[in-house]
């Protein structure tokens, strides 16, 4: 898969896409990243990638001209990829989201700045926005770093096993279950019986449970919409009893 991230800080990248998942993933030729200055593609001999905006306000906007050229520049060697906006105005980035995204041949990620990109850009290349969440960042830096990171997690091959992506959380709309290590016991605190009892079905059993609890407990949001099973339902009967019981 190939990721292209048109940014004004291509610096910003050298650490995270040089390290751990994404790094293997580069090295084993599964995924491509490429970094964009827009600044390459100014009309001016000082390189001027933003302006301050008509109408009048505080801050800078990111002109049309430098970012229109990089967007077709680079389009043009990725017909097939998506052009991609960070913006805060995008919709929410969820696993769902990502999964949709590793479907793609490619992406073409324009990283915002200052008070915005100007509108025009939006109009004529931007196929589809994200943001992260409803806050605001200094940049689209971090969310395409974050967007490359959850999308590489499930292009094929990638992990070590793909059942690892699975068993994420949000994969099937539920928060993940409890995880344990070597040792058994540390500082009075022991590892569930049950996942050193050997048996398949019953930990199959607990993980089900214990992840229909903590969502149940931390994202109820999540539990409202998720799509569950004659099995699930019949765990959350009983964490409901068992609830009601404590209660009295």
């Amino acid at each position: 898969m190939k990721f292209d991230i048109l940014t004004l800080f291509p610096g910003m990248f050298a650490g995270p896409f040089d390290e751990s998942i994404i790094r293997r993933a580069r090295n084993k030729q599964l995924i491509d990243i490429a970094l964009h200055n827009i600044r390459d593609y100014a009309l001016d001999r000082h390189q001027t990638a933003d302006d301050a905006p008509y109408g009048g306000g505080a801050g800078m906007v990111m002109k049309v001209e430098p970012l229109a050229a990089c967007i077709e520049a680079v389009k043009a060697q990725n017909p097939a990829s998506t052009v991609v906006m960070t913006s805060p105005q995008g919709r929410r980035f969820t696993h769902s989201v990502a999964a949709q995204l590793a479907l793609r041949p490619g992406l073409i990620i324009v990283c915002g700045r200052y008070e915005g990109i100007d509108e025009r850009v939006r109009d004529l290349f931007a196929e589809d926005a994200i943001s992260l969440g409803d806050y605001v960042l200094s940049g689209g830096e971090i969310a395409a770093m974050a967007i490359v990171d959850s999308v590489t997690r499930l292009v094929p091959g990638v992990l070590g096993s793909d059942e690892s992506a699975g068993t994420d959380s949000f994969c099937d709309g539920l928060l993940e279950y409890p995880q344990y290590t070597r040792p058994p016991e540390f500082r009075g605190l022991q590892v569930p019986e049950v996942l050193l009892s050997g048996n398949h079905e019953l930990i199959r059993t607990w993980r089900r449970r214990e992840s229909l609890q903590r969502t149940r407990t931390l994202r109820p949001d999540l539990l409202a919409e998720a799509e569950l099973t004659k099995e699930d339902r019949k765990l959350l009967a009983e964490l409901e009893r068992e609830d009601g019981g404590h209660d009295r």
